[in-house]
C-alpha cells in the first residue's frame, strides 16, 4: 500500500533525523496525524520563522541579541568560543561558565574545503579588537580540526594581549563537546588551562 504524498513527505522528513529509521519515521508521522499535529506544526513553523542568529555571538535568538548576550549579570569580559550553537547549551548545563559566547559555525577543515574565511573568526577578532575582553576560552573539541582552529585563532588574537585558555583534560582526544557527558564537560570548563601558540611562531 502506498501512502498519500503528503504523508510520504512527512515520513521522509522524520527519516532525516539522526537515528530515525523507516519504522520510527512512520510511527512519528502517524502520531502527528492522530494528535492533529497542530501544536507540533506551529512549533516547527516558529523555529523556522522566529529564530535567528544573535547579532553579537551568532547563537540562537528571537531578537537582535540572545538571552546570554543581553544579560547584564554575565561576565562580558570573558568569551567562550564554540563550534556550534549546540555547544553553548552543553556548556551552560555545567554551570561553570558565566561569561558570554562566540559561535564559529564550524571548524577549519582543509580536507572538507572549510577555511577560516568560512567561519565567524573575523567577527571574533573584531569583538576582541573593540576592547573590554580579558579572556577568550577556546572550547572546541580535541579533534585535529578543533586543535587547528584553536591554533589559528590564537595566532590572530595574540597581538591583543588577551588571556587565552583551553578546556582542561577530561575531553577524550578526537572527542566533541556535544558528545561529552555533563560531569566530564563540567570539569573541563572549570579547569580550563592557558593556551598559546608554539614557540617561535608569530
Amino acid at each position: 500500500m502506498e501512502f498519500p504524498r503528503s504523508l510520504q513527505a512527512l515520513i521522509a522528513e522524520f527519516k532525516r533525523l539522526p537515528g530515525v529509521g523507516e519504522k520510527s519515521a512512520r510511527r512519528y508521522a502517524f502520531h502527528v496525524l492522530e494528535s492533529g499535529g497542530k501544536s507540533m506544526g506551529e512549533a516547527i513553523e516558529a523555529v523556522g520563522t522566529k529564530l535567528r542568529r544573535c547579532d553579537t555571538c551568532s547563537g540562537l535568538s528571537e531578537g537582535p541579541l540572545c538571552n546570554i548576550c543581553s544579560d547584564e549579570r554575565r561576565d562580558h569580559t570573558s568569551i567562550c568560543v564554540v563550534e556550534n550553537f549546540k555547544d553553548v547549551y552543553r556548556i551552560e548545563e555545567t554551570k561553570q561558565f558565566n561569561g558570554v559566547y562566540h559561535v564559529l559555525g564550524g571548524l577549519v577543515s582543509p580536507i572538507e574545503g572549510i577555511g577560516p574565511e568560512a567561519l565567524r573568526i573575523g567577527e571574533l577578532v573584531e569583538r576582541v579588537k573593540a576592547g573590554g575582553i580579558n579572556e577568550v576560552v577556546l572550547a572546541t573539541g580535541s579533534s585535529v580540526e578543533g586543535d587547528a582552529t584553536c591554533l589559528y585563532i590564537a595566532k590572530l588574537l595574540k597581538p591583543f594581549g588577551v588571556k587565552l585558555t583551553r578546556l582542561a583534560a577530561g575531553l577524550p582526544v578526537g572527542g566533541e563537546i556535544e558528545s561529552a557527558d555533563p560531569n566530564t564537560l563540567s570539569r573541563a570548563v572549570a579547569g580550563r588551562t592557558a593556551f598559546s601558540t608554539p614557540d617561535g611562531e608569530p
